[in-house]
């Protein structure tokens, strides 16, 4: 128990100690206390605007969610009245507050579905810059208007000869024409450039699926049980057929295909075949012999490809050997490995071709001689297996080799001779012999 010279206990000091809060109010003295008109702040009479409008405007809105749609319509019908009824007494008092609530009523109708439109009708980034150009438009009048710029620039009228702004005015009208005539003229030829790149494309996917076509129809003779491997002389007609009718309507990369696929396939090259059953040969490893001499070709190219466009394509280790070539572009082609024996290259064009490891004959580049139409191929000396090259086009051809650079000196012909990378000195020309 306390004992009675101590005092008792006040309840402010230990609260003190104690782990709540005490309101900054209840922990001052009394005599320190102000009443609650004077503790108001400056802040506090002068509230802003903009919260007492948004106060009132949500109190009269949460009133006006509260009423009827026939409250509402009898609320609306009461005010156009009273708006009529200021008219008639020319009474400012009545008329007044009555169109500004009919007002309000009316843009509180109209306010939801407006903004449903204009948010549909407008995305929101265009919104922003219809709002922004509006608003900027609003500041820069009011800034023009408020700083006399109007006032100045209808002065400045007064004295502007307009006769003179008037033919200046022509001048750009015509200066606009002549931009809009080179615009119409810019847009017609992006049209063209456009409309010619869709016919291109759509040209491609005409030409690949008639390859295609041609593909599957050969294949489906090869792989007959009577097909073009065996000696059939109609079907391989008919497979030359087919073959020269799609190499005359396609473009370079088009008969390239062509080409690639038919060697691939050994379709170009000379088969061993039975003397007897005329049925090609197995070499023993997996496919079918070669005969150079007595072989039988499944589709032999003859004058296909005369004065054909191949320029530019990929013709590495193709089989082209005795076909005749003659007036041909091979421009920029790839013929690296290539069989070119026996082919026929009279005015062909192969400036910047790529001739490694090109086969133009067989033996030696001394022995060999180009083919003739008498003298049977002698294919271990070279005698007639060589290509003709005459008045043949060598400029800038690449990986010509020392043997090849021989043989088309030799057999090229002067004008030949005049395109060979390296020249042809101490080369003898051996068709003016």
């Amino acid at each position: 128990m306390p004992s009675p010279s101590q005092p008792p206990p006040n309840p402010d000091e230990s609260n003190r100690f104690s782990s709540q809060p005490i309101p900054p109010e209840e922990n001052e003295p009394l005599k320190l206390r102000k009443p609650a008109s004077e503790r108001s702040s400056l802040a506090q009479k002068l509230e802003p605007l903009p919260r007492f409008w948004a106060e009132t405007s949500s109190a009269i809105d949460v009133n006006l969610q509260t009423l009827t749609p026939q409250q509402l319509s009898l609320l609306t019908i009461i005010t156009v009245v009273l708006v009529l009824l200021g008219f008639l007494l020319q009474s400012a008092l009545i008329g007044l507050p009555a169109a500004g609530i009919a007002l309000f009523l009316a843009l509180r109708m109209v306010w939801a579905p407006l903004q449903q439109i204009i948010s549909t009708s407008f995305p929101n980034p265009y919104r922003e810059w219809a709002i922004a150009t509006l608003v900027g438009s609003v500041a820069i009048a009011g800034i023009a208007y408020f700083t006399g710029i109007i006032r100045l620039v209808l002065s400045l009228g007064k004295r502007i000869n307009w006769e003179a702004f008037g033919a200046l005015a022509e001048a750009f009208g015509a200066i606009g024409q002549i931009l809009v005539a080179f615009l119409a003229l810019f847009v017609a030829w992006r049209q063209y450039i456009i409309s010619k790149e869709l016919t291109s494309q759509q040209n491609r996917i005409t030409q690949q699926q008639t390859i295609d076509a041609y593909f599957q129809g050969l294949s489906d003779l090869v792989l007959d049980e009577d097909g073009l491997l065996e000696d059939w002389p109609s079907e391989r007609a008919i497979a030359e057929g087919r073959t020269a009718a799609i190499l005359g309507g396609l473009s370079a990369e088009g008969r390239a295909k062509i080409l690639r696929f038919l060697s691939s396939a050994k379709l170009l090259t000379p088969l061993k075949r039975d003397r007897r059953l005329g049925r090609p040969i197995f070499d023993g490893l997996g496919g079918y012999e070669e005969d150079i001499e007595y072989g039988v070709r499944v589709i032999d190219l003859g004058s296909m490809l005369a004065h054909a466009d191949i320029a530019a394509t990929d013709l590495h280790l193709t089989e082209l050997s005795d076909a005749n070539l003659v007036g041909a572009n091979l421009q920029g082609c790839d013929l690296s490995r290539a069989n070119l024996s026996r082919a026929i290259l009279y005015n062909a064009n192969l400036q910047q071709a790529d001739v490694g490891r090109t086969k133009l004959y067989y033996g030696t580049a001394e022995t060999a001689t180009p083919r003739d139409r008498i003298n049977a191929p002698n294919y271990t000396q070279g005698k007639q297996t060589g290509a003709i090259i005459e008045n043949a086009d060598l400029t800038q051809v690449r990986n010509l080799s020392a043997e090849q650079r021989y043989y088309c000196c030799a057999w090229g012909g002067s004008k030949t001779r005049a395109t060979i990378p390296g020249g042809c000195e101490g080369i003898p020309n051996k068709l003016e012999n």
